[in-house]
């Protein structure tokens, strides 16, 4: 009996974004956290309560229809609480030709469940570590934290990806008149 792969409950997505990771990428934050690691950015995804529940095939069909992205960047909440969902849409986007990027509060060695093995196989980058908020640094690339570190899984991209730039943020102008903030805005700017 074949049985469907589970719904994922996501926070947000962003079609196109240049601060989540190498090149523009398509961004999904997955909802449901139990770091809640103190000053975190994203505290509204920490509760499991259902959000937005979509399907990996449709998250891949979004995907495929924004043209000229490098890649996919999950982010969260914590992406390896739903690592079981996560893997059927990294396949998807492997087997698409795209880069995948993910943002842990976990250490790597924390990661050993099957779904968690196999969703770090199919990811090129990972930014890894719990949010400090006593190391706050935001003049780092891809991290809030001098504790974390970005840890290229495969040949696809090297360290010097983060010679690049330094913290970066991005606001996005929705089409219905809202303020998207990504990436590691300033408190003062999220603030005006």
């Amino acid at each position: 009996m074949l049985t469907k792969p589970p719904l994922l409950n996501l926070a947000h997505w962003l079609p196109r974004s240049r601060v989540n990771g190498p090149g523009e990428r398509f961004v999904i934050w997955v909802q449901g956290c139990g770091l809640a690691c103190k000053g975190c950015w994203n505290p509204d995804t920490w509760s499991f309560a259902p959000r937005h529940l979509v399907s990996a095939e449709t998250l891949m069909g979004w995907i495929s229809a924004t043209p000229g992205i490098e890649g996919v960047t999950f982010s969260g909440g914590e992406p390896f609480a739903q690592a079981g969902a996560l893997v059927h849409l990294a396949r998807k986007i492997r087997e698409a030709g795209l880069s995948l990027m993910i943002f842990t509060g976990h250490e790597l060695h924390e990661l050993r469940s099957d779904a968690a093995v196999e969703l770090l196989s199919l990811a090129d980058i990972a930014v890894t570590g719990r949010y400090v908020e006593s190391e706050r640094d935001l003049t780092l690339r891809w991290r809030g934290s001098r504790n974390q570190r970005v840890v290229c899984l495969t040949g696809r991209y090297t360290p010097s990806v983060l010679e690049a730039g330094t913290g970066e943020t991005e606001i996005v102008l929705g089409s219905d008149g809202s303020l998207v903030f990504t990436g590691f805005p300033e408190r003062a700017l999220l603030a005006r």
